[in-house]
């Protein structure tokens, strides 16, 4: 912990009492929840950042789609400079939906729609959709968005999660045990072992939550032109060590990597910076990760190619078990049986 967050320690009690207050406060329905037509997954954490949340997503829609639902992802799109609610292209600005919903949007080829108020993203998203197919809304990091009504709660949780503090003094923007409110839980297959007893504590006396393990990987070139022997990486994600310590797993060790803050937006002196830390270091290419990658212009790409080639190693998750899974998302949401549907 550095000393600026050691002298915010004390404001994490408060935080949490009036985090927990507004979760009971939706929970006995003292507050409003808007509810959409379709099945409403959400996919979130207690984490501020970096447990994962986006490819999880992305996985789920590509399962989801590909068993013949008609998907739509909605977000809220951090570090946007639109405040419109309004459907991504995955041909748009970054800047102005976000770095993550345009990813999404590339990566997924399922309609994404972004805006602060994810109930009125769905409702756009419902008017706009042309399959007769079973609809089903993801919601992209949405433990939190608590005014949407949600069928399904998917919550990350990492070890690191586990070891934090809440906020201002660490990065959880909720109390662990707010966990306990999900459907599903999702841990790592790495750490699954070392949560146990954690994920034991955490379930509910009334109920119980499903536990799914993911594996994750960085998807390296495999063809084409090779790969840069001596690369620098650089990212700005919540947690950089995760991808530093994944390209190491899959045997790419970066001579040196260069971190910015998350959402960062890249600019004329970070290129430079870029450029002048390859020259030093004698980097012949880059690798960097998707959501850093969308936000860099052509001209940008350009002036980094100049060095050697720039590697882009998407982040993929893998659910160990998605048979399992699927039919655990039907018995949680009913309305996802689609031959119920062709029965009725």
């Amino acid at each position: 912990m550095n000393a600026l967050r050691g002298l915010l320690l004390p404001f994490s009690p408060l935080y949490g009492a009036v985090v927990t207050a507004k979760r009971k406060m939706y929970e006995r329905g003292w507050l409003k929840r808007n509810r959409l037509m379709p099945p409403v997954i959400s996919v979130g954490s207690v984490s501020a950042g970096g447990a994962g949340k986006t490819p999880v997503v992305a996985m789920l829609a590509e399962i989801l789609d590909r068993r013949g639902y008609a998907v739509s992802i909605l977000t809220r799109g951090y570090g946007r400079v639109s405040n419109m609610v309004g459907r991504v292209e995955p041909y748009d600005d970054p800047l102005w939906h976000g770095d993550e919903p345009v990813m999404l949007a590339r990566k997924t080829g399922v309609p994404v729609f972004a805006g602060v108020e994810r109930y009125r993203a769905g409702l756009l998203a419902e008017q706009a959709r042309e399959s007769a197919r079973t609809g089903v809304h993801l919601l992209d990091d949405g433990f939190q968005h608590l005014r949407l009504a949600r069928d399904i709660d998917i919550v990350l949780l990492t070890l690191e999660d586990v070891q934090d503090l809440l906020l201002p003094a660490g990065n959880l923007r909720e109390p662990l045990r707010a966990v306990s409110d999900a459907s599903i839980v999702v841990v790592r297959e790495e750490e699954a072992v070392q949560l146990k007893n954690i994920l034991d504590r955490l379930q509910p006396k009334n109920r119980r939550f499903e536990i799914w393990f993911i594996r994750r990987s960085l998807s390296l070139p495999e063809s084409g032109e090779p790969l840069p022997t001596l690369p620098l990486a650089f990212c700005g994600i919540a947690r950089p060590d995760n991808f530093i310590r994944m390209l190491k797993r899959a045997r790419y060790e970066p001579l040196e990597t260069v971190i910015f803050p998350d959402h960062h937006r890249y600019g004329e002196s970070d290129i430079q910076r870029l450029l002048e830390t390859a020259r030093q270091r004698q980097a012949n290419g880059f690798v960097t990760t998707e959501k850093d990658a969308v936000k860099l212009t052509p001209e940008m790409r350009t002036r980094l190619e100049a060095v050697g080639p720039l590697i882009v190693a998407p982040l993929k998750a893998e659910l160990l078990d998605e048979r399992s899974a699927m039919e655990q998302l039907v018995n949680l949401a009913p309305a996802l049986d689609r031959r119920k549907r062709e029965r009725s």
